[in-house]
């Protein structure tokens, strides 16, 4: 199921994380060739994603929601 990115932030490891509307977290990497999305390794990368779709596997299995920091 397609949910908005409401915010980020960053797990223990430094990882960037997207906040998603539904209450859901999910990772969002660049790490070439595997994942390209250089967007993520900028605050002005992240802040033109708000609001833009991702799908969201928790909610297809409608999953609890998650904690956020």
């Amino acid at each position: 199921m397609k949910q908005q990115i409401s915010g980020f932030h960053t797990d223990d490891e430094g990882h960037w994380v997207a906040q998603l509307a539904c209450g859901h977290n999910q990772h969002v990497r660049h790490d070439p060739p595997w994942m390209n999305r250089k967007w993520v390794t900028t605050e002005q990368g992240r802040q033109s994603m708000l609001d833009c779709l991702l799908n969201c596997k928790k909610c297809d299995e409608n999953a609890a929601p998650d904690e956020r920091p």
